[in-house]
């Protein structure tokens, strides 16, 4: 096997790729939030989710956004990407990585990149919400310098205790 290699995402070549690692993101947060059994139906609902996926190239685009895929011996096995919430401010999304890839530094990889990425675009904050019962990911945030921070929306109140917001200046 060879070392895991993370770059920008090759659309639309890629694109069924992205979708099947977006729909695995999903199915992997069902069970991390059967305490609050709505939440991803709420935030995920399929038909709204699925279009939503259609639309990823376009809200992650150059030159202030963009996606990320981690692979290993061809395979797509993980993605990251960011895209703007104000000027100077931007959010880290969908970071996931597949069985396949965990523990082989694939999700430090795709969020450094997108760290460089959006640093190099001038971006002075980047920002992302998780759930609590996301412990590895929150781990790995916190390793990686992000900091807990004030919600950056306003969140669902039924979600509150749940959800739980990080950031990292760029600067």
């Amino acid at each position: 096997m060879t070392d895991v290699i993370v770059r920008p995402i090759t659309l639309p070549d890629e694109a069924e790729a992205l979708a099947r690692l977006c729909w695995n993101y999903r199915s992997f947060l069902v069970p991390r939030a059967a305490h609050v059994p709505d939440m991803v139906e709420t935030y995920y609902a399929e038909d709204d989710y699925a279009a939503l996926i259609d639309r990823l190239p376009d809200i992650h685009k150059r030159p202030r956004g963009q996606i990320f895929v981690a692979e290993r011996d061809g395979v797509i096995g993980g993605c990251a990407m960011y895209y703007p919430i104000s000027e100077t401010v931007t959010e880290i999304k969908r970071i996931y990585v597949e069985d396949t890839l965990r523990g082989t530094g694939a999700g430090h990889k795709l969020i450094n990149a997108c760290i460089a990425a959006a640093r190099e675009d001038g971006y002075a904050r980047m920002v992302l919400d998780t759930i609590h019962t996301l412990t590895e990911a929150i781990t790995l945030y916190e390793r990686m310098g992000f900091a807990a921070c004030d919600p950056f929306y306003e969140p669902d109140p039924a979600y509150v205790e749940t959800l739980r917001f990080f950031d990292l200046p760029l600067t």
